[in-house]
């Protein structure tokens, strides 16, 4: 791999001890397994004749492909017993919701590469030249030259020029048999202009954590409580030992299809794993500097309760908008 100037490892203030990795890729800094309840509209129709959510929605739901209608009302959001409390994850609120549509998978290559040939957009990891890789991603003679680009934090994490959405696996990668994958390595601001392009808009943290949901409340995943419903693998994760010796039992060494994982009564899939998904929401909300920290939510293929166990509803990060990395992706939603 073509040598890259040395430069002054990363520093970030977090608890290290509490994540991946993944919140450190900033630029400026360098009963489970069941059907889900149905929500209270669907139920009511229910009673009239309708037996499930899309005889509910199902009209409307097919005006708009790949989308699914998340029903308005009052939702449960955050929990009062979080597990990282640095993150915010609490406390537990109700929030009032109109119906809004979300996609059902995230964005993927193909999808992105229609939008690039389009409008001939250009990513900010392909501007800046670089973006951040997974060790596991680098072979031992990669990782021995880039020593000095690993973010000092998080040493698993390495900054690599050439490596963008179209490289997502290493400079001398492509996309070949990417085309169903989520897009990787694309900044909010990429986000929010291809969401533009296709008439629609990031969905706001707490549109996404509904969505999340499935109708449930006080559930850790969008399907119940339990990691593995019937010993079945309901997400993309880390299994074994995280950072080094990922088992892959779920059948994903990387990133799976976008369409791999159904999780719950809306269709929606991969809501958490694969790959973290970009919100519409700052921060801190009076956060008005050039670069402030946008709200991701999901988790990724890399994360282990072990060590960053956010692959759960109310689970919270963030990345400064211009940030990018190879398990960072996202999805639209729109107004109903």
């Amino acid at each position: 791999m073509k040598t890259i100037p040395i430069f002054i490892w990363i520093f970030l203030f977090h608890d290290a001890s509490s994540d991946c990795g993944c919140q450190k890729l900033d630029r400026n800094t360098t009963p489970d397994g069941e059907k889900a309840p149905l929500p209270d509209q669907v139920c009511q129709q229910r009673a009239q004749g309708a037996s499930h959510y899309r005889d509910y929605y199902g009209e409307l739901e097919a005006e708009i492909a790949d989308m699914s209608l998340i029903p308005g009302g009052s939702y449960l959001l955050g929990t009062d017993n979080p597990h990282f409390p640095a993150d915010r994850e609490g406390p537990e609120r109700q929030v009032k919701l109109e119906d809004f549509y979300m996609d059902k998978y995230e964005v993927s290559n193909d999808a992105f590469a229609k939008f690039v040939l389009d409008t001939n957009y250009t990513t900010e990891a392909e501007r800046f030249g670089d973006s951040f890789l997974f060790k596991s991603l680098l072979s031992p003679s990669e990782q021995r030259e880039l020593e000095d680009f690993r973010v000092a934090s998080a040493v698993w994490w390495y900054k690599v020029a050439g490596v963008s959405w179209r490289h997502p696996n290493g400079v001398d990668s492509s996309l070949e048999n990417l085309g169903r994958h989520p897009v990787v390595h694309v900044s909010w601001r990429d986000a929010v202009e291809y969401c533009k392009w296709v008439g629609k808009r990031l969905p706001t943290e707490v549109e996404w954590e509904s969505a999340c949901r499935g109708g449930k409340d006080r559930k850790l995943y969008p399907w119940g409580n339990k990691l593995m419903p019937r010993g079945e693998h309901w997400t993309n994760i880390w299994q074994g030992d995280f950072p080094d010796g990922n088992l892959a039992d779920d059948g994903f060494e990387f990133t799976s299809p976008v369409d791999t994982f159904r999780q719950n009564v809306y269709d929606l899939h991969n809501m958490v794993g694969n790959v973290w998904e970009w919100t519409a929401d700052l921060w801190d909300a009076n956060d008005v500097s050039d670069n402030p920290n946008r709200v991701k939510k999901g988790g990724s293929y890399l994360c282990h309760k072990s060590y960053c166990y956010r692959y759960r509803c109310a689970a919270r990060s963030q990345n400064t908008e211009d940030s990018s990395a190879g398990n960072l992706g996202f999805r639209c939603a729109k107004n109903a």
